[in-house]
């Protein structure tokens, strides 16, 4: 892309805004000025000229590089018409700049006509009147017009700039719509990690007593709301007993209790619903 030099603050803005657009239609073609050149009317010269600031660009030139630049050039000529309007006194280069014709050979200067003679007591004959006083009217008018011209020109180059300003809001909002949405966090369905240690019954019968393999105790007291390893070798050994303690899980509730009180019922014991020495030699024998 080519470094440009900044163009002067004095240039109105809304020729800065056209010529900054025509640099961008030559950037993106990737053409060099020579190249410029050779596909359009206008020499290398010119088109410095032109993109440089120093000379407004006709209005076939814009429509030459819109061209090459494949974009419609109805937005660059109306940018191109205010351009014109606001570039005052500045030279705008004629629309075939690359071969000026002859300037015409001056005509001769009219010889200045003689002076009348006044006779003595003659009165000198009374000078026609010009329509000098239609002029300022005839250049109102004309100024009207051109004020009406800029005014209409200066409201289409509003009126593309909106549309273009909606049609980009609307893409945006179209790729916005298009992105997928972003995915719920993954909800685990592993099971939270228990407090509670698991207890697995492995019951054996040794020297003659049963085990369920989680503790060898034969006279630890256990009461409602224990907990331990102690009490699933209850739990355990009461399973085996074939009364259920509810879950093995070392803890000593109701259902644990309820199935002391009907072992220690069926076994003949006192009925308290603790687990004491009495009621570990009965369930391990």
């Amino acid at each position: 892309m080519s470094r440009w030099k900044a163009l002067s603050t004095e240039l109105d803005p809304r020729v800065r805004q056209l010529l900054t657009q025509l640099r961008r239609l030559k950037d993106r073609s990737g053409l060099s000025m020579r190249q410029l050149a050779a596909k359009t009317e206008y020499s290398e010269k010119s088109w410095e000229r032109y993109l440089g600031g120093r000379s407004l660009p006709p209005r076939e030139a814009v429509e030459a590089l819109a061209r090459i630049g494949g974009v419609d050039p109805v937005r660059l000529l109306a940018l191109h018409e205010v351009a014109t309007d606001t570039w005052g006194g500045r030279h705008l280069d004629a629309a075939a700049p690359r071969k000026p014709a002859p300037e015409p050979a001056p005509a001769p200067a009219p010889a200045p006509a003689p002076a009348p003679t006044v006779g003595p007591g003659a009165r000198p004959e009374t000078e026609p009147e010009t329509e000098t006083e239609t002029e300022p009217e005839t250049e109102r008018v004309t100024a009207a017009g051109r004020s009406l011209r800029v005014a209409l020109v200066a409201g289409a180059v509003a009126l593309v700039l909106a549309l273009s300003s909606a049609a980009l809001l609307v893409m945006r909002l179209d790729g916005d719509d298009s992105e997928p949405a972003a995915a719920p966090p993954a909800v685990s369905t592993a099971p939270a990690p228990s407090s509670t240690p698991a207890y697995t019954c492995r019951v054996e019968r040794t020297d003659g007593l049963w085990y369920a393999g989680i503790s060898r105790t034969r006279d630890t007291e256990l009461g409602y709301g224990a907990v331990g390893p102690e009490v699933a070798e209850a739990q355990c050994l009461l399973r085996r007993a074939g009364i259920s303690p509810g879950g093995i899980d070392g803890m000593f509730g109701p259902l644990t209790q309820r199935a002391v009180k009907a072992f220690q019922t069926r076994a003949g014991l006192a009925v308290d619903g603790t687990v004491g020495p009495d009621t570990w030699k009965a369930l391990r024998g």
